[in-house]
Formats: structure tokens, sequence, C-alpha cells
């Protein structure tokens, strides 16, 4: 009887693995399938595109809509910006983090809970769109770089990850052996934690350039200067309202032709605001597991 209902048991949980595995395989192809189509619309012909014949491979392989891209100044612009915004953004965001997680994740820091409750409570309650507006405009940073960086220099969410990471991964006889030697706190900090923590480094780092990068409200209640887009401002405007230089490529193309390299050129932008994450993503890949799951555990 054991090993009948041991068996039922084997196949059973074999019959659900082929199920989920089917599952996986379907959403796998549901996500991926736009994505291999942008992929290759953007390296088909302008004709292949507009009359609906690409499906996975590029048709009529061509480069247009790449060089109709770099072509934009405006692109540059965005790419520019956002890549300052998604650096300088990130090394300020690692900074606040880093340093408000450290002193929360000491259980000898005064007041340490009821600092705990003030970050948590921002997680659920904020002051509101207009609110926040008004006081961005009070301090003088409307229509500057520091709209971008400072209102969000510090994720609440990753702070939380990271201060448990540090609490679960470094033990506390470390601490006391460093003090011991004489090490202070932030010594202590800069050559024990810092290395230590490498994984949710990496994970947090993940985050907030992937938020930057993508950054898009703040850019569009924040800024009124063209200069200082990033480039998912124009993105909208390309992508959603249909605005592209339309006198620069009838010019170079004839109206016919640029009515159907306008439409590739939306998919090759769509590739090209890909590239950085795409970048980022295996360097950091190999930390991610690890640093998302003894972040998230034991908060």
């Amino acid at each position: 009887m054991k090993r009948k209902s041991f068996k039922r048991k084997i196949s059973s949980d074999k019959v659900l693995e082929i199920v989920l595995c089917v599952i996986l395989v379907v959403v796998g192809i549901v996500v991926a399938y736009p994505l291999v189509n942008i992929f290759a619309s953007s390296f088909s012909s302008t004709e292949a595109v507009m009359s609906g014949k690409v499906w996975l491979f590029p048709v009529d392989f061509t480069l247009e809509g790449y060089e109709a891209v770099f072509r934009n100044n405006d692109i540059w612009i965005g790419y520019r910006n956002s890549l300052f915004y998604m650096v300088l953004g990130t090394i300020i965001n690692l900074v606040m983090t880093l340093l408000a997680a450290y002193p929360l994740s000491r259980s000898d820091m005064p007041g340490q809970g009821s600092i705990m409750l003030l970050f948590t409570f921002t997680m659920i309650f904020s002051g509101g769109m207009i609110p926040t507006y008004i006081l961005i405009k009070d301090l003088g940073m409307l229509n500057t770089v520091w709209s971008m960086l400072i209102p969000g220099a510090i994720g609440t969410h990753n702070m939380i990850i990271t201060r448990t990471f540090i609490i679960n991964s470094i033990p506390k006889e470390m601490l006391e052996a460093a003090q011991i030697d004489g090490c202070s706190d932030f010594q202590y900090f800069l050559k024990m934690v810092l290395p230590l923590s490498g994984p949710v480094i990496a994970v947090i780092t993940l985050y907030y350039a992937v938020g930057h990068w993508n950054s898009y409200m703040d850019a569009f209640m924040y800024l009124s200067n063209k200069n200082l887009y990033p480039l998912q401002i124009f993105l909208r405007e390309i992508l959603v309202s249909n605005k592209i230089d339309a006198d620069l490529l009838v010019n170079e193309f004839g109206e016919v032709a640029a009515q159907g390299l306008a439409e590739l050129l939306k998919y090759s932008l769509i590739v090209v605001a890909t590239i950085p994450v795409m970048i980022i993503y295996p360097f950091v890949q190999k930390h991610f597991v690890k640093g998302v799951m003894i972040g998230a555990v034991k908060g």
C-alpha cells in the first residue's frame, strides 16, 4: 500500500511539473514574441513593416531605422540626459540607501523602531502630486536636473532590503571583534560592511538604474526645458503623440517613404532605448537571486 501511494505521489508530481512547464513555456512565448517581433521589425524594410510581413525574423534586412534614429538630434539629447540621470542618480541612491540601512541594522541604535516606522509610513502615505510639485517649486529645483535626482534620493523598499541583508548576512561577532581592535563605526562600515554587501548592492543598483532610465513622470511634471528631457519624454512624443521631424524625413526620402520610415523609426527607437538595461543586467544577474532572497526575509 505504501509503495502504491508513493508511486501515485511521484506520478502526480510529474504531472504537476509537466503542467507547470507547459504554462511557463506558453507565458514565455506570450512575453517574448512582442520583443522578438519589435527586434525583427527594426531590421526590416519599411515595405515589410507596413505590410505586416514581419513575424520572427527580419524581412529585407536594412539599417534605415537605426540611421534615422541616430540622425535625430532629440534622441541624442534624450540619451545623454537619461545616461546622466541614471549614473548620477544611482550613485546618490546608493549612498543614501547604504547610509540609512547600516545604522538601522544596528540593534544598539537609539530610536531604531521609531525611525523605521517613519520610513515605513512613507511607503503607504505621501503628500500627493500637487503638494510635491509646490515643494519642488519652492525649493528652486523646478526645471533643473536636481528635480530628477533629489526627490527620489532614497527608496524605502530598497533600504529595507539592504538593512535586512546586513542583519542576516553579517554576524554581530564581527562588529564586536572590530571594536576590540579599535575599529571605528565608519571604518567598520567601509572596510567590512560594504565589501560583504556586494550582492545586495548589485541588486539595488539594478533597481535604481532601471528606475532612473525609465523615469518619465518626474520629467513630465518638473521639466519644461527640452535640453533637460530624458529619453522617455522623446519616446512618448514619437510613440504616443506621433511627433516626428517629418520635414527631415521627407526632404531625405520623399513623402511616401517618410511615412514608412516613421513607423520603422518607432521599432528601432524601442530597441535602442532598451540597450543600457540589457547591458547592465548580465553583470548583476549572478547576485540577483542571492541579494533579493536574503534581503527580503526576516525583516
